[in-house]
């Protein structure tokens, strides 16, 4: 629609049909998801901060009172398939917020997408390549400085300020102080926290508060196919596997490159990258969770997952003598044994998570936080997320720095013209105590 068409029961209708296209919803849960959602499309930012941050995705829909259909789709692969976060306790505000209206409701109406319905979005080229790479190099051009193989054990805090970073090797070894005029934090939170001591969380309690900010694993594993198999031009979401399996074909956005002649010894001609966001219940080839199994088992059980989400009477998509190789990410140690170990988890969005995350500036002058974990606009632990949170920091920076340099610029998730003024409505019932317009129960 153009500017000045979107209305509730336009979007409703838009909402149903889709759910109505290839799902076994009982129509009156998908009338009641469509309504639910309109509850959300118009409460006020001050009713999602105060009141949806601390409901349940789960509960908001109702989910426990539905089908397993229902449960499956609209509760469980909307939060632990896509962000590795239990329905039955993910925010509200940052599920229906981000995931539901920037992600997919906006994207499938053309809206705030760069006016592009195509909501699933990849890279053109291997992350390296299209990303890490060209960046790193543009880094180095400009005099940047990258010291590999070192860990930050303390950023140190004295009379106000920062005034090092204590540093060593990684495995021991020549341990110094590393001092500047100005320190950005960019380290994953559950790394970052582990540097942070008493003197400088006392300066700043925003910081102790990152301690309750919750990581879990949601990683995987790249199998190499002896035929291209796209499966479909996006991502796969597998909703019933018990390990949360999503999963991409990756060669099929490569445009330029030719996969056998480019990559590995000419046998492979695409790779399928799977994901396992449910790390805790158990599979359907052993019974054990992944935790629970061996590098080699979790590898194993993955593709019974895969084809058996893809896979059906009909058509084969995935063949065993396809499979050439794989490769599982090195983060991971441990598995079958008594400690395993994940040191690249993900941000979860739990209730109440909006509340302990800090801002990029902090009350210690030259100190600043970068990462998926810092509020920003975006709420969600991304790339986008990060990008954000950085740009905020060098902002933050340059205004303790006085600098006249030009400062980055900040976006903000899309919101539809059209809703603000029930938005304004809705403002004016939260202050009074009242639900939303919309919220029949």
């Amino acid at each position: 629609p153009r500017p000045g068409d979107l209305t509730l029961g336009w979007i409703r209708d838009q909402v149903l049909s889709v759910l109505d296209l290839g799902t076994r919803l009982p129509a009156h849960e998908a009338a009641y998801f469509a309504d639910r959602l309109l509850v959300h499309l118009t409460s006020c930012d001050a009713r999602r901060e105060g009141q949806w941050e601390k409901v349940a995705w789960w509960d908001f829909i109702r989910a426990e009172e539905m089908s397993a259909e229902y449960q499956t789709l609209l509760g469980i692969g909307q939060t632990r398939n896509l962000v590795a976060t239990r329905a039955e306790v993910a925010s509200t505000r940052t599920v229906g917020r981000v995931i539901i209206e920037a992600l997919l409701l906006w994207g499938l109406l053309g809206r705030g997408m760069d006016g592009d319905a195509d909501i699933d979005r990849v890279l053109n080229a291997p992350t390296s390549e299209a990303w890490i790479d060209p960046w790193e190099a543009h880094l180095r051009s400009l005099g940047v400085e990258f010291v590999l193989g070192t860990r930050v054990r303390e950023v140190r805090y004295d009379a106000g300020r920062v005034t090092g970073v204590h540093v060593s090797a990684r495995e021991g070894g020549d341990e110094r102080t590393v001092t500047a005029d100005h320190y950005v934090c960019a380290l994953p939170v559950e790394h970052a926290r582990l540097t942070w001591g008493p003197a400088l969380r006392a300066a700043d309690p925003q910081l102790a508060r990152c301690d309750a900010l919750q990581a879990d694993w949601m990683t995987g594993v790249m199998f190499y196919l002896r035929t291209p198999t796209p499966v479909v031009h996006g991502h796969v979401n597998c909703l019933d596997s018990p390990w949360s399996v999503t999963a991409v074909g990756q060669a099929q956005f490569w445009n330029g490159r030719d996969f056998p002649r480019d990559y590995g010894d000419g046998r492979a001609r695409d790779c399928l990258s799977a994901i396992i966001s449910e790390w805790d219940k158990p599979g359907i080839l052993y019974g054990k969770t992944a935790k629970e199994c061996t590098k080699e088992e979790v590898v194993a059980e993955l593709w019974a997952q895969l084809k058996d989400g893809l896979n059906d009477a009909g058509k084969t998509t995935l063949r065993d003598e396809d499979r050439l190789g794989w490769f599982m990410d090195p983060a991971v140690t441990g598995l079958g044994g008594p400690d395993p170990q994940n040191r690249e988890q993900l941000l979860i969005h739990p209730t109440g998570t909006l509340y302990n995350r800090p801002t990029a500036r902090t009350k210690v002058p030259n100190f600043f936080l970068a990462g998926d974990y810092v509020r920003t606009d975006v709420d969600l632990a991304t790339m986008e997320g990060a990008n954000e949170s950085a740009r905020l920091a060098v902002n933050a920076l340059l205004d303790a720095d006085n600098s006249d340099t030009e400062r980055c610029e900040i976006r903000e998730l899309y919101r539809p013209p059209e809703l603000e003024p029930l938005k304004r409505v809705d403002e004016v019932r939260y202050k009074l105590g009242l639900p939303n317009t919309f919220d029949l129960g």
